[in-house]
């Protein structure tokens, strides 16, 4: 469903020289399964993450969302997939309600099934007390929430979150990651970036480890733990032996 297949994406740095920020990448995530992508800042998690969902594009490979290509067929990409990015973008005046119903608007959806959609949404996010104030008067969470509501409108097959849980307290993390347990039980596909390792350690089917843009290990926890230690000493030991500047 989700596949990324050798991608490159070069920037030209301030010295005039080229910054490699995602090198020769590889992976894929099938229908029904949660894949965590695992990185410190500048690792090339977000690059890659904005490269399949069409806002940058690709020096060189390609990324794929239900067999669209996202340089040939944008269009088809973002039918198929939710994005939801590190920052929320949430506009201020807008209340809940009426953000993602402009947002399955703007996806096709007709009416009455964009109401219901909208109404199912509001309940599985916890936005029912809010759903009617202007977004500017919500707490940070509640703001994600939303954003992650905007993604989930249009019921795409294929989900991509960058940091979802960043501004959430620990129940909202967990009610969300609770929501998205839900969704790759339904089938999705879903690939999400976090630093907070110890919340999807023991909740995705497999890891990808980027450092210095490219891939230093993957595989299920099983096979990057081993017989002992927890995910993030398999993080820093798969970083450290990685040979990567």
């Amino acid at each position: 469903m989700i596949e990324v297949r050798d991608l490159v994406k070069h920037y030209r740095g301030g010295d005039g020289g080229t910054v490699r920020a995602v090198d020769g990448v590889s992976f894929a995530v099938q229908p029904g399964e949660m894949v965590g992508l695992l990185g410190a800042n500048g690792a090339g998690k977000t690059t890659t993450l904005r490269v399949l969902a069409t806002l940058l594009r690709p020096t060189a490979g390609s990324a794929r969302v239900g067999g669209c290509d996202a340089v040939t067929d944008p269009v088809g990409v973002r039918r198929r997939l939710g994005y939801v990015s590190a920052t929320t973008g949430v506009p201020d005046r807008l209340t809940p309600r009426e953000i993602l119903d402009s947002f399955g608007r703007l996806h096709g959806l007709p009416e009455p099934a964009r109401a219901a959609r909208v109404e199912r949404l509001i309940g599985q996010l916890g936005l029912a007390t809010c759903a009617d104030r202007p977004a500017g008067r919500l707490s940070s969470g509640q703001r994600q929430r939303v954003s992650v509501g905007r993604a989930l409108v249009h019921d795409p097959p294929a989900l991509v979150l960058d940091e979802p849980t960043s501004a959430l307290d620990v129940i909202g993390a967990c009610d969300l990651l609770d929501l998205l347990a839900t969704l790759r039980a339904e089938g999705r596909a879903i690939l999400l970036s976090t630093h907070r390792l110890h919340e999807i350690e023991h909740r995705c089917d497999r890891f990808v480890v980027i450092h210095g843009g490219r891939v230093v290990a993957a595989g299920t926890r099983a096979e990057l733990v081993g017989a002992g230690g927890d995910l993030e000493d398999a993080f820093f030991a798969a970083v450290a032996g990685a040979g990567v500047p």
